[in-house]
């Protein structure tokens, strides 16, 4: 069985920042049509004559797809060059929403929720890799962490404002909403990513070949350990900031805007001292997370305390995007969008970890501090990944 790669674009010794800022549109709108669904589920549960734990199970399916499916919609597209695989993903996507937004009842709500995420897992993957290939090298983390910061940016603006629309004409219209927003994001990327030379053929055998690399499987293992660490502890949030840290329920909402510039400020430390000390930055920013998570158990009957923490948390996690995406590139030569693609699913894996495992923290004796100490533990995990991949490199450290 055959496979092909797609060859490089010719790399730019400037910043393409309209190209960019394109694909960065691209990943806010999906990252808003993932976490948007989160302030949605009760008025979904009710429309459709669900349980609230039934139509939870939307979140899950989203990320077991992309987890899933981005790499074997990865795969099956190796044939089209880059540039048209980000569209066609981008209108799966698409797609996906609008099937959400007409669903009758749960069965098509979730199967628009699966295809939404395919189409998103198979961009992410993609955007990654065309932006790391349009500039020079020593600019690539800092071309994937403005990608990423529309994902970011979906955190502090998209999920909010999609949660609102929902409350105030119902959530249909957030699908509707998004879906709009994804065409234009398509007509976007269509207009401003340069094309693509014609793919490379190779063998499929080759591109999985890559993983025979043990410094690609650390490197996963780092990425599932960031997010894990973060959503152990920020799934349970709402109740630690209420119960242990005495915000009013209405307060949290302002707390979380906080995190959310924790989360642009990470990204853009990554994205500027990640290109060419990966290792160095993904441990510090691991170390960072494992303090603040364990601090924030400690401390988080403090209001002002569990505040900077928060924000720190947010910060040390974010740091870790960039440079984790560029050193799986880098890693795994020769297979660099099947590599991006399990990026993402090591990072909704690790991001469903996180939570199930904050789940089962917060019901020990710890209460609402038990998810936080969960998350410092699986950031430590990531840290011993982190000096494995260090005494075993010869590149790219």
């Amino acid at each position: 069985m055959s496979a092909v790669v797609t060859a490089a674009p010719p790399v730019s010794r400037t910043f393409p920042r309209v190209a960019l800022f394109a694909l960065a549109a691209g990943a806010f709108v999906m990252c808003t049509a993932e976490f948007v669904i989160a302030g949605l589920l009760p008025d979904i549960a009710a429309d459709l004559g669900v349980g609230i734990s039934t139509a939870g199970l939307l979140i899950s399916g989203y990320a077991a797809a992309i987890v899933v499916g981005g790499p074997v919609f990865v795969v099956a597209g190796t044939r089209i060059p880059r540039g048209r695989l980000l569209v066609f993903a981008a209108a799966v996507f698409v797609a996906g929403n609008v099937l959400s937004a007409v669903a009758g009842s749960y069965g098509p709500l979730m199967a628009g929720r699966v295809i939404g995420a395919l189409g998103q897992g198979a961009f992410l993957a993609t955007a990654s890799v065309v932006a790391a290939d349009l500039v020079a090298p020593s600019l690539r983390t800092r071309a994937i962490a403005l990608v990423f910061a529309g994902g970011t940016a979906a955190n502090v603006a998209g999920s909010p404002l999609g949660a609102l629309v929902g409350q105030l004409l119902g959530w249909r219209a957030t699908f509707w909403a998004v879906a709009v927003l994804g065409v234009v994001a398509l007509a976007a990327v269509a207009a401003a990513v340069p094309a693509t030379p014609p793919p490379v053929p190779t063998t499929l055998r080759s591109g999985f070949g890559a993983f025979r690399n043990g410094q690609v499987w650390l490197t996963l293992a780092i990425g599932v350990a960031g997010p894990g660490g973060l959503f152990a502890a920020y799934t349970y949030i709402a109740p630690l900031l209420t119960s242990a840290s005495g915000y009013p329920p209405q307060a949290i909402a302002a707390v979380l805007g906080l995190f959310g510039i924790g989360l642009l400020v990470g990204n853009s430390i990554g994205g500027r001292f990640g290109g060419g000390a990966q290792l160095r930055v993904l441990g510090i920013a691991l170390a960072v997370l494992a303090t603040g998570l364990a601090g924030l158990a400690v401390g988080a009957h403090s209001t002002v305390v569990a505040t900077v923490l928060l924000v720190v948390v947010g910060a040390g996690a974010f740091a870790m995007v960039a440079p984790f995406m560029t050193r799986l590139i880098d890693q795994a030569a020769g297979a660099p969008l099947l590599a991006a693609a399990a990026g993402g699913s090591a990072t909704n894996t690790g991001a469903a970890l996180g939570a199930y495992l904050g789940g089962l923290a917060i019901d020990t004796p710890l209460g609402v501090t038990g998810p936080p100490v969960a998350g410092a533990m699986i950031a430590a995990f990531g840290l011993v990944a982190v000096l494995a991949a260090s005494a075993t490199a010869t590149r790219y450290p």
